[in-house]
């Protein structure tokens, strides 16, 4: 599995078209590999994937083509105002796998259990840097419960800067390394299993 462009975005707008187009000709080459497309312009991959002609079909967009099998589709929510907004715009596009990014988690999110049966792995962490606010155990652990309730894999990927007080106690700030990322004395490594995909899922 390749995490493209791990710290740019395929699908910012200032991303020259021939780039992605070249990207999404290197996807074709190699069905072996799955690729994890995570993005903060979420609403940008429709209009994007339409303007892309498909490498085997010039007659065809890669909107047209989607699904394509080795790619998984994520988008990045960090509260629930984004959430609301972007969740549906991810499940508009026809994907093999569908996740959501959590990263940085800003505050306590629901998520709609109709979306949620759509998606294929969450992702969760608090968030690192100068200027890093502390997540609340409780806004990790309401998704992690939501996750489990839908069976859909989740991952805690750390605390950040921050470890969380404990018996009301404040948060204090010790380095994403001494932070961890044990939720609840354990770690949360839940990852889709290939038989799990929603492939073709509209």
């Amino acid at each position: 599995r390749v995490f493209c462009a791990s710290l740019a975005d395929v699908f910012d707008n200032a991303v020259d078209p021939q780039w992605r187009a070249d990207l999404f000709k290197l996807i074709a080459e190699t069905p072996n590999l799955d690729w994890l497309l995570l993005t903060k312009r979420i609403g940008n991959v429709r209009g994007m994937l339409a303007e892309l002609a498909h490498g085997n079909d010039p007659d065809l967009s890669l909107l047209d083509m989607m699904p394509l099998p080795n790619v998984w589709l994520g988008a990045t929510v960090v509260n629930q105002e984004e959430a609301d907004r972007d969740i549906p715009k991810l499940l508009a596009v026809p994907a093999a796998k569908r996740f959501l990014s959590i990263e940085p988690m800003l505050g306590p999110m629901l998520l709609q259990e109709h979306a949620l049966s759509r998606i294929d792995w969450v992702i969760v962490g608090g968030e690192s840097g100068p200027g890093a606010r502390p997540i609340h155990p409780d806004w990790a652990r309401s998704i992690r419960d939501q996750c489990a309730a839908a069976g859909v894999p989740f991952l805690f990927k750390q605390w950040g800067e921050w470890l969380p007080g404990q018996n009301d106690l404040p948060a204090e700030r010790v380095g994403k390394k001494a932070a961890g990322r044990l939720l609840d004395g354990r770690t949360h490594d839940g990852f889709p299993a290939i038989q799990d995909a929603k492939e073709g899922t509209p």
